[in-house]
């Protein structure tokens, strides 16, 4: 039986209660986004909290929201920030961002996402799981529909996507007046075909920036990028 917590360097992360686990996507997305110096970020999806968790580490003048549809994920998440350093920071909200009226009238100068993307029907003992991973909860057109009025003037938004989507992310981004800034395709090894890509967007047009990260070497150890990108979050020595 897996642990019914993980342990990073300044705070524990309890997922008992979760559908979705603590896993390598958020902590790649948490450590490679953008952070403001200050400010509103907004966690769309929450979970755990872990994401919000790690941007509380990474930017201790902003405050942060986190929101999610699942009234279990939402109770776990306040119980892993009211136990973090930063539990004044962070607020936790259990609301569908499909229909995302509570949020009006508030601007965010961050806003990040490891949404559900499996389009195929999702097979598991877990109905809570096969929601959380399917993107019939929060299609990618309505996820960037709704969080561009949210975003703040500079404001980013940053996901973590199947590779597989990524062109088509960055269409329906477009559609909306988002415009890729940033992009960071992930490998388990070197030559891989990338399994994951990491995206931001914004309102401007400008060059973007394209990256990739490879996790393991042919030992199948950590790289040094990938160490250096968590280093700051996972215990021990890779």
């Amino acid at each position: 039986m897996s642990n019914s917590y993980f342990q990073f360097q300044q705070f524990m992360v309890r997922h008992d209660r979760c559908a979705m686990k603590v896993g390598t996507d958020g902590v790649l997305l948490g450590a490679w986004t953008q952070v403001p110096e200050k400010g509103q970020i907004l966690d769309v999806g929450t979970g755990t909290g872990l994401i919000a968790l790690m941007l509380a580490q990474r930017s201790p003048n902003t405050e942060i929201l986190g929101v999610d549809i699942d009234a279990d994920a939402v109770e776990q998440a306040i119980e892993n920030t009211v136990a973090s350093p930063w539990g004044a920071r962070i607020q936790i909200m259990q609301m569908d961002f499909k229909y995302p009226t509570q949020l009006q009238g508030r601007m965010f100068d961050l806003i990040v996402s490891n949404p559900p993307f499996f389009k195929e029907k999702v097979f598991s003992n877990d109905s809570k799981r096969n929601m959380a991973r399917s993107a019939e909860l929060l299609p990618l057109e309505t996820l960037f529909a709704n969080a561009e009025p949210l975003l703040a003037e500079g404001g980013i938004l940053s996901l973590v996507l199947p590779y597989a989507v990524a062109d088509e992310a960055i269409g329906q981004a477009a559609l909306q007046g988002l415009f890729l800034l940033r992009r960071c395709d992930v490998q388990t090894k070197e030559g891989a075909i990338p399994k994951r890509t990491l995206m931001t967007w914004g309102k401007a047009i400008q060059p973007s920036i394209s990256e990739t990260l490879v996790i393991y070497d042919a030992q199948h150890h950590y790289t040094a990028d990938f160490n250096n990108l968590t280093s700051n979050f996972y215990l021990g020595v890779f």
